[in-house]
């Protein structure tokens, strides 16, 4: 357009050669010349060149997916739909709380936290002084006793001696009321035929009368000595009885003494220790806890949902959070009575009139084999993972009964 103004001036003011005035966009108009159809080629061959390299990756991811949901169709038909699985599981143990069970001073401790300990073993000692006086105090008045017994038992003797003698002066008082008997009866015979006195009559009278009369006193002598026996005897009985209760005393006094030494019932691990040597502790006071390692089971918390296929004996696959790598066997023990909700401090009450149905949970034992809980691996507290195989029930499935109206 300049070139052209100024050829039409006349050539007026600076001219430049022609080949100077080129076009400033001659490649766009170059572009524009050779029309639309002749660069579109060489623009559409890489998408097309990119869609044909998405394509076998999109198949093969399918190919992928499909796979894999065909294995694991497979293992859901084959084991998945036969298993019965929860992660609300714990390892538990029937932990023994160490108490004391008298009072006083800790003179000594045998045990340390975290330590392994055999049934039997020395635990912690209490002071035994004053234990040791209560027993002999006991033991004293128990023998106290036994002499009282034994004196007893010599005043018996003698009563069974003066029961002899009274029979002896029974038999001798017998004998002379005997002889008075006959003198008064030959006095009587004499006295018919006038050849004796009337004195002497009545002295023979006499004479027969005290004779009658000491009869009846040996003979209550005799009573007297046999009853004496017989109160004696209550008295012995009375004394040995008694002694029995002092002999308990001393029992319980040596029972005192030998709760001083508190030992581990079973066998297992301390922890939790909560005295020190000096420390005064009363009837009940917590020492310790006595762990079992060697007898841990598992607490898994079923939903109620999943109670219907769950029997004593099934085998039960533990994955320990602690031991991933291990592969644990158990065994279902055991079930539950009632919910874990019924045995919780405050249990529901539904009947007040604002209800919210929710899930309950049935603690379920699961017993773990004696080899794996004698390695002393499992701690209780640990979370588990439990899966039931109910194909492997020990006890045959009861149909429910269904009730029709």
């Amino acid at each position: 357009m300049a070139y052209r103004e100024e050829f039409e001036q006349g050539g007026k003011g600076v001219s430049m050669p022609v080949m100077d005035r080129q076009p400033t966009h001659a490649p766009e108009a170059e572009q524009a010349a050779k029309g639309p159809g002749q660069g579109a080629p060489a623009q559409e061959a890489a998408p097309a060149k990119a869609k044909s390299r998405k394509k076998p990756v999109i198949v093969a991811v399918l190919l992928a997916a499909m796979a894999f949901g065909g294995y694991e169709g497979y293992h859901w038909w084959t084991d998945g739909r036969f298993m019965v699985s929860t992660d609300d599981a714990y390892v538990q143990a029937d932990i023994t709380i160490i108490s004391a069970k008298v009072s006083g001073y800790v003179a000594s401790l045998a045990v340390t936290n975290n330590q392994h300990i055999k049934a039997g073993d020395l635990i912690a000692k209490i002071d035994e002084g004053d234990y040791r006086l209560a027993l002999q105090s006991a033991k004293d008045k128990l023998a106290t006793q036994q002499s009282a017994i034994e004196r007893i038992g010599r005043q018996i003797e003698a009563s069974r001696a003066s029961v002899a003698q009274a029979e002896a002066q029974i038999a001798s008082a017998q004998a002379g009321f005997e002889r008075a008997e006959s003198d008064y009866g030959r006095q009587q015979q004499l006295a018919r035929s006038d050849y004796t006195s009337r004195a002497a009559l009545e002295n023979a009278k006499a004479a027969r009368d005290q004779a009658e009369a000491g009869v009846k006193s040996a003979q209550a002598a005799h009573v007297a000595a046999k009853a004496n026996i017989d109160v004696l005897s209550a008295q012995q009985n009375e004394a040995r009885r008694v002694a029995a209760e002092l002999q308990t005393d001393v029992d319980k006094a040596e029972r005192d003494l030998s709760f001083t030494e508190i030992r581990a019932p079973v066998d297992g691990v301390i922890g939790n220790k909560a005295v020190e040597v000096g420390t005064f502790v009363q009837p009940g006071a917590r020492l310790a806890a006595l762990v079992p390692l060697g007898s841990v089971h598992v607490d898994a918390n079923f939903k109620e949902t999943q109670l219907a296929s769950l029997r004593p004996g099934q085998k039960v696959k533990i994955d320990v959070d602690a031991f991933p790598d291990a592969d644990i066997v158990g065994t279902v023990e055991s079930v539950s009575p009632a919910s874990g909700a019924v045995f919780s401090l405050l249990p529901p009450e539904n009947a007040t009139g604002n209800f919210t149905k929710i899930v309950q949970r049935v603690p379920v034992r699961v017993a773990v084999s004696p080899e794996v809980a004698q390695q002393g691996l499992l701690r209780p507290g640990l979370s588990v993972q439990v899966d039931v195989d109910t194909r492997t029930s020990a006890e045959p499935q009861q149909k429910t009964a269904s009730a029709r109206p």
